[in-house]
């Protein structure tokens, strides 16, 4: 293909992106698959092309004064290339007077949600969240993420996998947090396809939520529930965790998430995990832990995933807090006396997190906090667990946990 050719469909595909729910790199997949003509070349080119437009969204639309993907895309080229990529033909049409003033028209100051790309109305909370470090933190957002490893305890030690990695030509180094993490130097698209993989060896998952699984500290013999698995990392850790001895119950409302995570399992070697889709029945009985890895906004993964930033909505806020709590208040009746109850999320926004935690301690006061910082094995931890890009390295991320007294 011709850049372009390379252009037009990126153009095409912001459009499509537009009309979708779909996280790009699925929308992307899907795109590719019934496009054969376009090489692996064009297909990283494009890709590339389209996650870097997201990640600049509001930058780009500031000096347009548009935020139509050709108008994103032309913002995003180096102005000495523009006129000799929009010629018509294969690809985009050529510039119209309105671009060509746009381009030159001397620029007004970027408001800090345009530097920091956040939408406007989410400041307030963003600045709850970081105070004086929201620019820093909302630079360090708009990086590409690395690929985090688990290793699977069942099949193998870090040292291994990182030997194994290193023989392959794979730079890679242990995570500075999790115990069991390997961080990936580059490219990480293959190692789902690798024979390590496929034995078991390793999970991909972020760094920060191996470190949300690990402060559960569930052990061998326990009774754990999982109570919002989804496709099952946390699970899958905690069944290495107890070295296959005890019970897990993971549940969720996707039905196919489930069988995801039942396929995962059979190739982990974790032979202690039940799956209960919750239309099918509740959990019953009582647990010694139970994590509510809860729905979210996803705001921590805004690196990975930057176009939820952009379709995030004030009415999705309040409709994740409201399940949220749905969730915290079932969990409570599950935990036995002693026992310890932990929430999660891959959010930032305090209120996804600690008013969500504060909300439930006011409608469930048998439960005292757990001090998270006293966990030995993830050193530097406070009260309760905020992680991002700036501070951990990884994904946002929140957890508390809470103790039935």
């Amino acid at each position: 293909m011709t850049p372009g050719a390379r252009l037009q469909m990126a153009i095409e595909i912001l459009e499509g992106l537009d009309k979708t729910a779909q996280p790009t790199d699925r929308f992307l997949k899907s795109w590719f698959r019934i496009r054969r003509f376009a090489g692996s070349k064009d297909r990283r080119a494009i890709a590339e092309q389209v996650f870097s437009v997201q990640r600049s969204r509001a930058r780009l639309a500031h000096r347009m004064g548009s935020d139509t993907p050709r108008a994103l895309m032309i913002a995003a080229l180096p102005p000495d290339e523009i006129e000799a990529l929009f010629t018509g033909g294969y690809g985009p049409a050529p510039l119209t007077d309105v671009e060509r003033i746009a381009l030159t028209a001397a620029q007004s100051p970027a408001p800090a949600w345009v530097q920091g790309e956040y939408p406007a109305w989410l400041e307030r909370e963003l600045t709850e969240a970081f105070g004086d470090r929201l620019h820093e933190e909302m630079a360090a957002f708009q990086q590409r993420a690395p690929a985090d490893l688990r290793v699977n305890t069942l099949k193998a030690t870090r040292d291994d996998v990182i030997a194994a990695l290193t023989a392959d030509g794979i730079a890679c180094t242990s995570t500075p947090y999790a115990p069991h993490g390997i961080r990936i130097g580059g490219d990480a698209t293959n190692l789902s396809k690798s024979a390590l993989f496929e034995s078991g060896a390793f999970e991909f998952q972020d760094e920060a939520a191996q470190i949300a699984a690990a402060l559960c500290d569930v052990r061998p013999g326990m009774r754990v529930l999982d109570l919002a698995a989804g496709a099952g990392g946390k699970s899958l850790a905690f069944a290495a965790a107890m070295q296959n001895q005890g019970e897990i119950v993971a549940c969720d409302v996707r039905g196919e998430a489930l069988f995801e995570l039942q396929k995962r399992a059979a190739r982990a070697g974790a032979t202690i995990i039940t799956t209960l889709p919750l239309d099918h029945g509740q959990p019953s009985g009582q647990f010694d832990a139970v994590f509510v890895d809860a729905p979210c906004t996803g705001t921590g993964t805004w690196r990975r995933q930057p176009e939820l930033r952009w379709r995030l909505t004030p009415a999705r806020i309040a409709y994740l807090t409201s399940v949220q709590d749905k969730l915290l208040d079932q969990a409570a009746g599950l935990v036995r006396l002693g026992g310890m109850l932990l929430y999660a999320t891959c959010s930032v926004l305090p209120a996804e997190d600690w008013a969500r935690i504060a909300a439930f301690q006011t409608r469930n006061p048998g439960f005292a906090p757990v001090n998270l910082g006293e966990n030995r094995a993830i050193p530097g931890l406070g009260q309760d667990f905020r992680a991002s890009p700036a501070t951990t390295g990884t994904d946002g991320f929140y957890a508390a946990g809470l103790r039935r007294v």
